[in-house]
């Protein structure tokens, strides 16, 4: 997740363009019957991923939901106006489509944060938590990514891991009574240098410290490809504590089998394990238009057909 422009602008074609949870409450449990068939595992395209197809929002969501996926992402939900958040609400209700995860704090990309411990960092992180929780309310979504930020070199990094472990214990007492997760992402340091939080097992060890159920893993698979590989093993490693995961292909950052990852093997490992909760795809489309939109879906049914 998370190239610096496709926060900024919450669309899938920025990626393009360098190319278990319980169910949702406010989400019916129960969906009609599709005009195609379902995926085995909750994939969630993003806005812009489809708009070859389709304009607005409102008929994106109408769209993916028609091609069978059942789930939505959307980085910069919590930019949105609160009329659009509504709208975009309404649509997913409507076509039984659950929200995905959106980014909870304002990043900084290349000053210090969370990490230095800093009370006014700390405090834009609390203020970032609250309006999160309103835009969930809203959008009727439970996880939330956030992103500790880059290391402040002055620091030993056992301190810096201790004012992070501070800082995110102050989001779940905001976070926890009203059911919802922030998910931690690690980030590769190919594509965001210097970024502190880097590994599943270093997210592991700061969300057993935190020791919430407000506070887990969302389990990049092509920023841990970039950064660690040994998917199946570190996933399995870390299972307890992820909540959520994100796919893209290495090289490139597009859909599934445009790169050198076996997503097949990957998706039947998080299915047999019972997973239930959503898998964002987060990247771009290696081909243009509504055909490369088209292969981007053709290539999710079948890395499914496990």
């Amino acid at each position: 997740m998370l190239h610096r422009r496709e926060f900024l602008a919450g669309s899938a074609h920025a990626l393009g363009a360098a190319c278990s949870a319980p169910l949702l409450s406010g989400i019916p449990q129960q969906s009609p019957a599709p005009k195609v068939a379902t995926f085995r595992l909750r994939y969630a395209p993003h806005f812009g991923m489809f708009g070859a197809h389709a304009t607005s929002p409102e008929d994106q969501v109408r769209f993916l939901a028609d091609e069978g996926f059942s789930a939505l992402e959307d980085n910069g939900m919590r930019g949105r106006s609160r009329d659009e958040q509504e709208r975009i609400a309404a649509a997913m209700e409507k076509s039984r489509v659950a929200m995905g995860v959106f980014v909870a704090n304002d990043i900084d990309w290349s000053n210090p944060t969370l990490t230095t411990g800093s009370k006014d960092s700390v405090d834009r992180f609390v203020a970032n938590c609250h309006d999160s929780v309103e835009t969930a309310k809203r959008v009727h979504a439970k996880w939330m990514t956030v992103v500790p930020g880059v290391v402040d070199q002055r620091l030993d990094p056992g301190i810096q891991t201790a004012h992070v472990v501070d800082a995110l214990r102050r989001g779940a007492e905001i976070f926890e009574p009203h059911g919802l997760v922030m998910v931690l992402e690690p980030l590769n340091w190919r594509d965001h240098p210097g970024q502190f939080l880097r590994y599943a097992a270093q997210a592991f060890e700061i969300c057993r410290a935190v020791n919430s159920p407000s506070c887990k893993i969302l389990f990049d698979a092509y920023h841990q490809q970039v950064s660690e590989g040994n998917l199946i093993p570190n996933i399995e490693r870390c299972w307890s504590e992820i909540a959520y995961f994100q796919i893209g292909d290495n090289p490139g950052r597009c859909e599934p089998g445009t790169g050198e990852v076996n997503w097949r093997n990957l998706f039947k490992f998080i299915h047999g394990r019972g997973f239930q909760g959503i898998l964002g795809m987060e990247h771009g489309n290696s081909q243009p238009g509504k055909s490369g939109e088209r292969a981007v879906i053709d290539a999710y049914r079948e890395a499914d057909r496990f």
